[in-house]
């Protein structure tokens, strides 16, 4: 099939662009002419909460990228519409995570659809988003009209939306593995390299920080007396989204910032596996999610998890098989900690090593297929 991608890739750096990249080789690989549709410009820079929005190593060697969509100018809207109705590619892929967007990719799809031989399917991050805005529910019911079928990674993704179209076709289909990121290294190296303690033992945040994400319960975690009995420390790892001050004052009244330390920048793909590497332990303490891209890189580092039981985390990391699901609680989170790091630290590799199985990239494709046969089939 010809096939294009429309969301974030090179130039454009994080978890989206990633997925969307590793997509399209997929694709490539099993025989389709895949292309990717990035912005020109995705966000204006106000709008923009960290310090860059792009990437500056090399793109993605043989997926083809073209600079194209101004999500904020309706005339580039039209001429990227007519374009792709124009060159009739069979399938468009759409990205969904953020109602700001619905506008720009709601008018090229139903400009491109009305070719009457593309399909548009809609891989969604996000139906509802976690920091909500008014305006968030009628741009969403915009764009869901625009569309021929969704993809989604979790139950609870699905069930947001059914609030927005009871009959679209929909696919579950959980986040492949972010593979990408090279092969682990030794901890020895992995301790060098970040400049720390070889005697500490090392529980690891990864990502952007912002209110939903939860630090701030994780770092009321290590206050807890369990956890400083154990002495395991913190690295926080990912770029501030919002304001730093908030979280080192909740440091300084809790005593902790012995045992924390922060690589407060936006992580790029060849130090990942640094982080993954040093950690013995992976904590994502989310007041809401839907899924998590985290989740699948610590698959792919063989990393144990300690997740919250909101959204769809509890579906990705099986209580008691590749770590813990706990309610998002200071005194929880710091029970799962005490336990794994009072345990046998190899108890869950079988999980890890079993769970990875169900999320190949190959799995994500044969969904996509199938959901498009659906489309085709109501539309005949």
């Amino acid at each position: 099939m010809r096939i294009v991608i429309c969301g974030p890739a090179h130039p454009y750096r994080g978890g989206i662009a990633a997925y969307n990249e590793r997509l399209a080789q997929q694709l490539l690989q099993e025989g389709d002419a895949a292309a990717i549709y990035t912005f020109k410009l995705q966000y204006p820079s106000f709008l923009f909460p960290g310090k860059t929005q792009f990437d500056h190593g090399y793109a993605p060697e043989g997926v083809p990228i073209t600079r194209a969509i101004n999500s904020i100018n309706p005339l580039n809207w039209f001429n990227i519409g007519l374009r792709l109705r124009r060159t009739r590619p069979d399938l468009v892929i759409m990205r969904y995570w953020l109602p700001f967007l619905a506008p720009a990719l709601g008018f090229i799809a139903r400009l491109v659809r009305s070719n009457r031989h593309t399909k548009i399917i809609t891989i969604f991050d996000n139906v509802v988003p976690h920091e909500k805005r008014f305006g968030d529910r009628m741009l969403t019911r915009f764009f869901v009209k625009s569309i021929h079928g969704a993809l989604v990674m979790t139950k609870a993704v699905e069930n947001d939306l059914r609030q927005f179209s009871a009959v679209m076709p929909c696919v579950i289909s959980p986040h492949p593995l972010f593979d990408n990121y090279s092969v682990p290294v030794s901890r020895a190296e992995a301790i060098v390299r970040l400049k720390l303690c070889p005697a500490d033992r090392f529980i690891l945040f990864f990502g952007f920080i912002r209110e939903y994400k939860g630090l701030d319960l994780l770092l009321r975690a290590m206050a807890e007396q369990c956890v400083r009995d154990l002495g395991v420390k913190l690295i926080v790892a990912g770029e501030f989204y919002e304001s730093e001050k908030p979280y080192f004052d909740l440091i300084h009244q809790l005593e902790v910032g012995d045992r924390i330390t922060f690589h407060s920048h936006f992580i790029s793909d060849d130090e990942v596996k640094y982080y993954f590497s040093a950690a013995s332990l992976v904590v994502q303490p989310y007041r809401s999610a839907t899924q998590s891209g985290v989740t699948q890189v610590a698959y792919h580092f063989n990393k144990p998890m300690i997740v919250t039981n909101v959204g769809g985390l509890a579906e990705i990391v099986p209580d008691g098989v590749c770590g813990y699901v706990v309610e998002p609680d200071p005194a929880a989170i710091a029970g799962a900690i005490c336990d794994f790091f009072s345990g046998d630290g190899n108890r869950f590799a079988a999980g890890i090593e079993e769970k990875k199985k169900e999320y190949s990239w190959d799995r994500l494709t044969e969904a996509l297929r199938s959901l498009l046969r659906e489309v085709q089939k109501m539309k005949q």
